[in-house]
């Protein structure tokens, strides 16, 4: 008979770091454009900038960042050759809307945020390819930044995506090949797949990529209807009957074999992360 490893849900911990980490959207168009619209907030009236506005970013150009630089909202690390070590690549370059009924918002404003927190995931999607279900069993992430308040005050409007690897906890992996539409690529997929250290429910438990040592392999996933949280109870028990035929499905023997499930928390539920996942031994 199979193993049940169905924990309930939990922060985990590169997600509740990260807020990127949460569901790779649909396919946009471009990759330079302008975000929608704000909604209205009271500010002050919008006057012209007197300074040089700092340039926008290159898309694809590639950085070096440290995982502590991934979570920063602004970023001063320079340039590094693509072909040369580098752990980001721009993908996207926009511009801002940070102007509502002729009131200037600030950059670092929580609508303005929850612009490009919302941008830069959903346009992953077009730029690394493959399936929704591909994508959320990868270890591929968007991370954004903006300019800082001196920046913006001098004229600087855009905001820039890069790409990065989750190679571990607080660990970001090597970029190395071409990245765009690698997820649709043969290979592509295993590449930057999905990995733990343990089964979902130990304390020791932590996301790798599958070329990292590893015990377990996130195999599937288990889609919810977005809306309100749906509650503990009921996320626990939406994984329990896919997740043990996804790990009959990859086992040996279908009649003794292991499964794991991860269902989102509510935290990560109001992040964007509206799907659980299944576990195997691998």
């Amino acid at each position: 008979m199979s193993r049940r490893r169905a924990p309930l849900p939990r922060p985990l911990p590169v997600v509740a770091l990260l807020a990127f980490l949460v569901l790779l959207g649909a396919c946009t168009g471009g990759s330079t454009s302008e975000l929608p619209e704000a909604s209205p907030s009271s500010s002050a009236p919008v006057e012209r900038p007197s300074a040089t506005p700092v340039p926008a970013p290159e898309d694809r150009a590639c950085y070096d960042l440290a995982f502590a630089d991934a979570l920063a909202a602004t970023t001063a690390t320079p340039v590094s050759e693509c072909d040369g070590e580098h752990t980001s690549m721009t993908f996207s370059v926009g511009t801002l809307d940070t102007v509502v009924d002729g009131h200037l918002l600030a950059v670092d404003s929580e609508r303005v945020m929850a612009q490009v927190a919302e941008a830069c995931p959903a346009r992953l999607a077009d730029f690394v390819g493959g399936t929704l279900r591909e994508r959320r069993l990868s270890m591929l992430r968007a991370v954004w930044f903006t300019p800082t308040v001196d920046q913006s005050d001098a004229g600087a409007d855009w905001f820039r995506c890069d790409v990065i690897a989750v190679a571990g906890q607080d660990t970001l992996a090597p970029l190395t090949g071409r990245l765009s539409g690698v997820l649709s690529e043969p290979g592509g997929p295993e590449r930057w797949a999905m990995c733990g250290t343990d089964d979902p429910d130990s304390p020791d438990f932590e996301r790798v990529l599958c070329s990292q040592p590893h015990s377990w392999r996130a195999i599937e996933v288990v889609p919810f209807e977005e809306g309100r949280y749906p509650g503990v109870e009921a996320v626990r028990d939406a994984g329990q009957t896919p997740c043990e035929d996804a790990g009959r499905s990859v086992a040996d023997d279908a009649l003794n074999f292991q499964w794991g499930y991860e269902g989102p928390s509510k935290e990560q539920w109001a992040a964007g992360q509206t799907y659980g996942r299944c576990w195997a031994p691998d």
